[in-house]
């Protein structure tokens, strides 16, 4: 939402100055202009980049106009989740979490967070980690620096889209250069003609330029660094689910490790202990419930 309120702000400041000293608009619409810089721009990301990354970059631009996945209270469920699933881990052993993370779409408990289920990555990065913790034979520390590990490999892959974008934002003010040299070369052999026809074709030669630059500064460039910020708030999503495992595999309480993990989210988005002791509870109430009712039909 707010990247489509700075874009029109973005344009809609530049249109109305511009109008202000009273000029037309119909100079700056050159569709010839735009289709050079445009096309340009878009033939250097297909020569520069694979498929993957291309798909890539076209869900990471239309993520930018939605808003963040990772909110506060996000991050309460996901603390909330995780307390269930270290638990239930405690009191009935690691084995009895085979089942969750074997195929955690059919896992009572993992099925309940819908969000954290659409995540591919933060489930296998869940599910394997605790896999590996059932199977043993691997100390907290050496699996804490395999998830480092994994995470920075993710966090390249998610910022290889980011720099493609950013390489094709600094290509623009060249290309708009080279937009505004095909349009004096196209003057220089209109001279002699009127001087209206002349004085057209030098606005539109500089209009190159203009578009050139506007586009990298007030909107690919802008863009790129929102994608930027969005795989640098799924990195610190992880961070969380990292924090919270291996506190526990190091035989830290549940509770505790949960309170590891919140303390890790980013500020801006941290629940209070309060909160998160508060969702525990109710986890952990629904969980008796849950065991009362199987004893009963059993």
């Amino acid at each position: 939402m707010f990247a489509i309120i700075g874009i029109v702000v973005v344009f809609g400041c530049i249109v109305a100055g511009y109008l202000m000293e009273h000029g037309n608009l119909k100079v700056l619409l050159q569709p010839a202009e735009l289709l050079i810089i445009g096309g340009a721009a878009m033939g250097t990301v297909l020569v520069a980049n694979p498929l993957h990354i291309l798909k890539e970059i076209a869900s990471g631009v239309a993520g930018v106009f939605g808003s963040s996945r990772y909110s506060q209270q996000r991050y309460t469920d996901s603390l909330k989740m995780m307390f269930e699933l270290l638990n239930k881990a405690r009191r009935e052993g690691l084995v009895a979490l085979e089942n969750d993370i074997e195929e955690p779409e059919k896992s009572p408990l993992l099925s309940k967070y819908k969000e954290f289920g659409k995540e591919h990555h933060a489930v296998n990065f869940l599910c394997d980690t605790m896999r590996m913790a059932v199977s043993g034979g691997i100390e907290a520390f050496d699996l804490d620096q395999m998830l480092e590990g994994d995470m920075e490999v993710h966090h390249h892959e998610a910022t290889q889209p980011v720099s493609a974008l950013s390489t094709m934002a600094d290509s623009l003010p060249g290309l708009g250069i080279v937009a505004a040299v095909l349009g004096v070369v196209i003057t220089m052999g209109a001279l002699g003609g009127p001087p209206e026809e002349i004085g057209h074709k030098v606005a539109a030669a500089l209009v190159g330029t203009f578009l050139g630059i506007l586009l990298c500064y007030g909107l690919v460039g802008p863009l790129a660094q929102r994608m930027g910020k969005t795989a640098d708030e799924e990195r610190a999503f992880l961070n969380v689910l990292r924090a919270v495992m291996i506190a526990f595999l190091k035989g830290i309480a549940p509770i505790m490790a949960v309170e590891i993990g919140r303390r890790v989210v980013p500020g801006h988005v941290r629940p209070s202990f309060k909160e998160v002791e508060e969702a525990c509870r109710g986890a952990k109430a629904d969980a008796a419930t849950a065991a009362t009712a199987a004893a009963t039909a059993s």
